[in-house]
């Protein structure tokens, strides 16, 4: 395996952009998904960090420390990159893909997608709606081909490039699938402006549901401390 000292951009972890009418069925349900930028890269880092040794390994290609995931996190470009996450009601970043993009789209036309999910989130399909979400981000961008590389290991992930119609190459311990992505379309750049709306009304009623519950938590500790206290005016 070729000795990488920084993770990639958009080597793949676990995980159709246009899914077929069967996948569409089996993940009928909404899973909102937010855009997010510059000032989420703290949060980027802690979900990278708190990733195991073997998903580090299957999201990077090795087991990538700290200092070297820190490095790449550091490295984003979100002003030419793409990045989703999603958030669950604490507003902690338990999913999130990446979608690399050449310094020169325009003579490229093509884009890279990586992709990593909390331990504790797996089984839900992140990783699929990421890939679906992202793979549209990128038509809409006149992007003509999406790249994914994995592990060969990594069936998950290959499985979902499969059913996305990705054409996968297996190089010794490596894969790498390519999807070739059709032309924008009114359709698709609703679908991402609704998806987009989706993601940034959840995200706001998930903050305003955290700022209740500490309302609340403040509340309580307020009654108790009255209660407890003897000597409190008016007793």
């Amino acid at each position: 395996m070729e000795n990488r000292t920084t993770p990639r951009p958009s080597d793949s972890g676990q995980v159709s952009p246009l899914p077929a009418p069967a996948a569409a069925a089996r993940h009928s349900a909404i899973v909102p998904i937010r855009e997010i930028g510059e000032r989420y890269r703290e949060q980027i880092a802690r979900h990278l960090l708190d990733l195991n040794e073997h998903d580090r390994y299957l999201r990077f290609g090795y087991s990538a420390n700290d200092r070297q995931i820190q490095n790449y996190v550091d490295k984003l470009d979100f002003k030419r990159d793409q990045v989703f996450g999603i958030f669950n009601r604490k507003l902690e970043l338990i999913a999130m893909a990446h979608v690399a993009y050449p310094t020169d789209l325009g003579v490229a036309a093509f884009a890279e997608f990586g992709v990593s999910v909390s331990h504790h989130a797996r089984g839900r399909g992140y990783g699929s709606r990421l890939f679906d979400r992202a793979a549209i981000h990128a038509v809409n961008d006149d992007v003509k081909t999406l790249y994914i590389h994995a592990l060969s290991e990594n069936k998950a992930m290959l499985k979902i490039a499969r059913n996305a119609g990705a054409v996968v190459e297996r190089s010794g311990s490596e894969s790498e699938a390519h999807l070739k992505l059709p032309e924008a379309t009114f359709k698709s750049r609703v679908s991402q402006l609704v998806a987009g709306q989706v993601g940034q009304v959840d995200y706001w009623l998930k903050s305003e549901g955290r700022h209740l519950r500490s309302l609340v938590a403040t509340a309580r500790e307020v009654r108790e401390a009255v209660r407890d206290n003897p000597h409190r005016p008016g007793s």
